[in-house]
């Protein structure tokens, strides 16, 4: 099964399935709290090892054949993840247990940073400055992290949560935003480089200016940027959104949508077309295809993890779906496609 669409539909289905029996073995505490927690803390280096390093290095595990090549990759994300989860837990957690909003919430976007520097900015400028990709790996995802903990507290403030059992004083950063709009804007900027990614580019591409680094990253970002505070603010204020809802109503299923129309699908849908259409066509299968999956989460919420309340305060149902499809789905996508390249269903020549 070496054709695409196909083998991307199969796998995205097995995963899917997967993945929601995970989630059930579970309570719904312990899986939005430390499951979400540590396997969120794996996808900085899962993004490192597919994008930074094209899945080309290490070398003792690029060598082998599948599935042993998968199998040593997904165990350096692994082992990643258990020391960041580690580090971030006391840094940004203050070892206190359960883990705080604070940890969540400063865990997930240390994500968004990451895809912003290996994708925005193409690892620049630590490919410049190390030789070795490993080497400049590794090192920008020090960097990532300690850039993210900095704009954590330059832009998260939780006094929204004062009086309540899960307000932590000493790990508020006191700072410039709502905690969850800023994590909300985070995230809504995500889903514009993801966009972006659908027009390959386009129309930055009509200038070879631009499309060099570090003009590229900069140029990306503030198009990026503006697009979300347009988005983000048109959900929120104009159509008075609950911030939450908007978070799992727009940018996360999109998110979610394009893992599976590039990623999976591997492009192949509009292959024939030329932007902007191709563009156009591709983030529309994007968005109906998260927004279908969304949905098809949302109906088997109960069957996995039991009746979950929607809306302020606790968003359970809104933290669920936003921990199913983006810390457990996304990060188990990207093992079969990336690590397996889709093994056993696509075989090795």
């Amino acid at each position: 099964m070496n054709r695409q669409p196909v083998t991307g539909i199969v796998a995205t289905l097995a995963v899917i399935a997967v993945s929601l029996g995970f989630i059930s073995l579970f309570t719904f505490s312990t899986f939005t709290n430390w499951v979400s927690f540590y396997l969120i803390c794996t996808i900085p280096m899962q993004i490192i090892v597919g994008v930074n390093w094209n899945c080309k290095h290490p070398s003792f595990a690029v060598k082998q054949s599948q599935p042993m090549k998968g199998l040593l990759l997904t165990l350096i994300t692994v082992m990643a993840g258990t020391m960041v989860s580690v580090v971030y837990m006391s840094v940004a957690g203050g070892n206190i247990s359960p883990p705080a909003p604070m940890l969540a919430q400063c865990t997930i976007v240390s994500v968004v940073v990451t895809f912003w520097a290996s994708i925005m900015w193409g690892g620049w400028p630590f490919h410049a400055w190390f030789k070795d990709p490993v080497t400049a790996g590794i090192a920008q995802l020090i960097a990532c992290y300690a850039i993210n903990y900095a704009l954590f507290r330059v832009f998260f403030n939780y006094d929204f949560l004062k009086g309540a059992p899960v307000y932590v004083a000493s790990l508020d950063p006191h700072g410039l935003f709502n905690g969850w709009s800023a994590l909300v804007f985070y995230v809504t900027a995500l889903a514009i480089m993801f966009l972006m990614l659908h027009f390959d580019l386009w129309p930055l591409t009509k200038s070879k200016t631009v499309m060099k680094q570090p003009l590229l990253g900069l140029v990306w970002t503030a198009v990026a940027l503006i697009l979300a505070t347009g988005l983000f603010e048109f959900g929120v204020q104009i159509l008075k959104m609950d911030v939450v809802t908007f978070l799992v109503t727009v940018p996360i299923p999109f998110i979610f949508g394009t893992i599976i129309v590039l990623n999976m699908l591997e492009s192949s849908l509009f292959r024939g077309r030329t932007q902007p259409q191709k563009g156009i066509l591709s983030a529309a299968a994007a968005g109906m295809a998260g927004t279908g999956l969304a949905w098809m989460y949302q109906s088997l919420s109960v069957v996995v993890s039991g009746n979950l309340h929607s809306g302020p305060p606790g968003y359970d149902y809104e933290i669920w779906l936003a921990s199913a499809l983006l810390s457990v789905t996304f990060p188990f996508l990207i093992i079969v496609a990336a690590f397996f390249n889709f093994w056993p269903l696509r075989r090795e020549l």
